[in-house]
């Protein structure tokens, strides 16, 4: 398989393989742009599970008391979990698509659907952030936002898997 990039017109054109992973590569830049979004996605789930602990005054940390005045280490406040598991979530597939994308835009893939994949799962990931965590809708949202990511990452994982089965 040959490594691509496109012209203006989306056609692609041989590149060579150490400029795969190089900002010359739109593929990439689409990648780094998207992957730099997701990871302060990630980031900002920190200081909103902070931020719902000092709303509810709910710390799991003896120490973590006195930034409140709490009298007593409290768990399980609804709002704080909620959050905390949307974290949860993130962590578990957010990491495992930015790796596949990573290792599948260096199989170089065709760039019109290498970038349609990388925005449409990034997007998905930030929705499901959003009516998870921030604003919670019920089902299916969450889950066609899990799913549309999940199923994103094992097409390219199958993709790279096929691509390099004449190297084993």
């Amino acid at each position: 398989m040959e490594a691509g990039t496109e012209n203006m017109d989306d056609t692609p054109t041989v590149m060579a393989p150490l400029v795969l992973l190089s900002k010359s590569n739109p593929v990439f830049g689409c990648y780094m742009f998207w992957t730099s979004l997701l990871v302060l996605k990630m980031l900002l789930m920190s200081l909103l599970t902070a931020r719902q602990r000092m709303k509810t005054k709910t710390f799991a940390n003896p120490e973590d008391l006195r930034i409140n005045r709490s009298p007593e280490v409290r768990f399980g406040d609804p709002s704080v979990e909620r959050v905390r598991r949307a974290h949860r979530n993130d962590l578990e597939n957010v990491l495992p698509f930015v790796l596949m994308s990573l290792v599948y835009v260096a199989s170089g893939p065709h760039p019109l659907t290498a970038r349609l994949l990388i925005r449409i799962g990034a997007s998905a990931r930030l929705l499901h952030t959003l009516v998870y965590a921030i604003i919670p809708v019920p089902q299916p949202a969450r889950a066609l936002a899990f799913f549309t990511t999940f199923g994103i990452t094992c097409f390219e994982a199958g993709y790279v898997f096929v691509c390099c089965l004449r190297f084993i």
